[in-house]
Order: structure tokens, then C-alpha cells, then sequence
């Protein structure tokens, strides 16, 4: 019954004179969701609004709503919510003879539902009206449709609520041109969407945090390129394996990113026979932060991102952190720094990352990791070790180099 879809958004509303260039995005972003398995949806931008249909403005079949709702409730990030919807002719007649149809097949289960916990079903109507020149004015739209349903349903099963309390929001907009109902609305992710703002460079592991990270930098409108360390062979094959997978999730929620991975083993060696052990993890960010600042740098991208939370392991005190900090000259966004772990993992489930990121597999952090791992390093003591370390320098620029250049370090 339904022919269209519309899709609302809320933060980009309020971007003044850039709001064309959010509303652009996405539409190019709403495209690329969804054309492989709807080829033939056309989209179009009415009044605040974000419109879908089929070129022949056929009905859209039960598979294919399902299909749209599951892609747009999880991956339209800038929508705040969508309604399938009923296009028709702006004619009160044609309204009605819609609504008729659309109840028969929605809410005669809705009420069955609410008679079996001995309720009554609850709704409202919210008409709006653009074409000043048609004949009814807005709240008697709503008068007239709230009586056609309780003409045909009985004050036994329907009961008529103006609060946000009703059960069942009934919408209706009258155009010049058409008229649209819907009586269902979802839920999308919000934000901005993907690609409106400048990228970011991702240290990606296999771990539950940073593909959330990854995710809500997304949802503000960056697009994210990854960089991943291993230790082969001291970690096994499917640790890459197991970040390329990660990333290749990711990059359903946007134009691809590329995933740099660096084998950091040598290094590593070289920080376990020269440095305090104390300071190893702390080193190894700072490390992996430096050849992540190479990488951005060559490829114009603005800020590092990682799921660092406050707190929640020994390098992420807040003066381990600032010491990895000030390892590079460059913005780092940390959208965990707040987040509880629990908070973490209801989004990871969410999103989908979190399935993938909880298959046990040892990462780069482990590797000759100390057991007493020293929670308040400073800048001199981290500065004072890496000069210990042969050839410090130099291997950065090679393993940037290496990875830039598509080379398997």
C-alpha cells in the first residue's frame, strides 16, 4: 500500500547557508545504501525533506520496505526518522479511500493487540496544510479523518489521544500537488551524514572500541581511512585478517576506506632490548601515533581516531595519555574518552561491529607487554627512552613509506 518513502532530518536543518551541501550528501549517501538491491528507487529533495520512490511509483512490496527500514534505521546516518508513505492526490476524497485501505491492513492488528491486554488503542492524527486554497484547514482534517476510523472501528476499540501518549500517530500532509499519509515512523541513526566533513585516520584494532569510535566519527560527518599494526609472528595470521574484516564492515556505512596494515614486530624488539619495560605500551602507542601522523599527513587527512576511554587500561591515564599525545602535532579525537565499556558494547551490538570484534585474537598491544605497566609516564621519561632505540627514526619513515606504497611490511 505503500508507494514512498519519506525521510526527516533534523540536525541539518539547522546548517543555514551549507545546508545544501549536507542535504547533497545525503542523497549521494541514501544511493549508494541502497542501490544494488533497489536499482530503480529515485530520490529527490521536497521542502525539508528527503523523498523516495520508484520510477514508476509502484507500490512497494512487503520485502522491499523491510529491505529499506533494516538499511535506513542502521546505516542513513543525517536521518532522524523515515515513514513509508501513501502518495495521492490532494483531494479529501482520495485521503480517505487511502486511509481506509491503509487501516484495514495495519490497524485491525494493532487492535487486536490491544484488546489482548485489555486495552484501548490510542491515536491522534497530525494534519498540515501547505495549499492555503484547500478546503478544509488542518485541525478539520483531523476532526473529519479521527471520525471516518471511529465510524468504522467503534469507541470499544479506538480512543482518540492528543498526547504524545497515543499508540498510533497518524500523519497527513496536503500539497498543491499531492497529499501524503503515513502511519508509521522509524527511527534512523541522526547525525550528519557520512562524507559532509573532512577525514579521519582510524588506529583500528580488533577490539570492541574502535570500530564504535570509527562509527560515531561517522555519524558526525567524517569518513575514516584505517591504520592496523601486527606482530608476525608473534601474532598469528588472523589478526590481520580478523582487522580487514572489521574495516570492510565499516566501509558499508560509507564510500570505502583504506586499511593500512603494518607489521610493527621489529620495533617492538628493539623497544623490549633497549627501554624500561615499565614503559613499553606506552612506547608503542607512541610509536604506532608517529607513523599514523606520517601516513595522514601524506594523505591530506586532518586527525588521528582511536576508542581510547578514560581511564580504562594503564595507557590511558590521563598523563600516559597526554604523553601519547604529544608524540605527533595533530588533532586526536577520542569520541570514547566517556564512555563506560557497557556503553561501548550496547552500540557495538547495535551497529553490527560487535560479533566481530569479540572473536579472541592476539593484537600488537600484547606483545612483550609488561605485567606492571607504568600508569603516569611523562614526556621526558617516554623521550629519554626512544633514544635508546637504534635507528628510531628511520623506521618510522620506512614502515609510513612501506604502507603508503601498498608494500606487505
Amino acid at each position: 500500500m505503500y508507494n514512498a518513502v519519506i525521510c526527516r532530518y533534523h540536525e541539518i536543518a539547522t546548517k543555514g547557508n551549507n545546508r545544501s551541501h549536507f542535504e547533497r550528501t545525503m542523497l549521494e549517501n541514501l544511493r549508494r545504501i541502497l542501490r544494488v538491491q533497489l536499482p530503480d528507487l529515485r530520490y529527490r529533495k521536497i521542502r525539508g525533506r528527503i523523498w523516495m520512490e520508484f520510477a514508476d511509483r509502484r507500490d512497494f512490496t512487503v520485502e522491499e520496505l523491510k529491505l529499506v527500514q533494516k538499511e535506513l534505521q542502521l546505516r542513513a546516518l543525517g536521518i532522524e526518522n523515515f515513514s513509508p508513505a501513501i502518495v495521492t492526490e490532494p483531494d479529501m476524497e482520495a485521503i480517505e479511500s487511502r486511509l481506509k485501505a491503509a487501516a484495514a491492513e495495519l490497524l485491525v492488528d494493532l487492535i487486536e493487540q490491544a484488546n489482548a491486554e485489555k486495552r484501548t488503542l490510542r491515536f491522534r492524527f497530525r494534519a498540515r496544510r501547505s495549499d492555503k486554497n484547500f478546503p478544509l484547514k488542518s485541525q478539520e482534517i483531523e476532526i473529519k479523518l479521527t471520525s471516518l476510523l471511529g465510524g468504522i472501528y467503534g469507541r470499544e476499540n479506538l480512543k482518540l489521544d492528543l498526547n504524545d501518549t497515543a499508540d498510533l500517530t497518524i500523519g497527513v500532509e496536503v500539497r498543491e500537488e499531492l497529499s501524503i499519509l503515513w502511519l508509521e515512523t522509524f527511527a534512523a541513526p541522526g547525525g550528519l551524514p557520512v562524507s559532509s566533513n573532512d577525514r579521519a585516520l582510524a588506529l583500528l584494532s580488533g577490539g570492541i572500541d574502535s570500530p564504535v569510535a570509527c562509527y560515531l566519527t561517522m555519524k558526525r560527518g567524517s569518513p575514516v581511512d584505517y591504520i592496523g599494526f601486527h606482530s608476525e609472528p608473534y601474532t598469528p595470521p588472523e589478526t590481520v585478517e580478523k582487522v580487514q574484516g572489521i574495516a570492510d564492515y565499516l566501509n558499508t556505512f560509507q564510500q570505502s576506506g583504506r586499511l593500512y596494515m603494518i607489521n610493527l614486530v621489529e620495533m617492538q624488539k628493539l623497544i623490549r632490548d633497549n627501554c624500561n619495560p615499565r614503559l613499553r605500551t606506552v612506547l608503542y602507542r607512541r610509536l604506532m601515533f608517529r607513523i599514523a601522523e606520517k601516513i595522514a599527513r601524506r594523505r591530506k587527512i586532518k586527525a588521528l581516531l582511536t576508542g581510547e576511554s578514560l581511564g580504562q587500561v594503564a595507557s590511558q591515564t590521563l598523563e600516559n595519555m597526554n604523553t601519547i599525545d604529544r608524540a605527533v602535532d595533530m588533532l586526536v579525537l577520542r569520541p570514547l574518552c566517556g564512555q563506560d565499556k557497557l556503553e561501548t558494547i550496547r552500540i557495538a551490538e547495535k551497529i553490527g561491529t560487535f560479533e566481530l570484534s569479540k572473536v579472541q585474537v592476539p593484537d600488537s598491544c600484547t606483545v612483550f607487554a609488561p605485567d606492571n605497566p607504568a600508569t603516569r609516564v611523562t614526556v621526558a621519561e617516554a623521550e629519554k627512552e626512544e633514544s635508546k632505540i637504534p635507528g628510531y627514526w628511520e623506521m618510522i619513515e620506512t614502515l609510513a613509506e612501506q604502507a603508503l606504497n601498498g608494500d606487505k611490511a
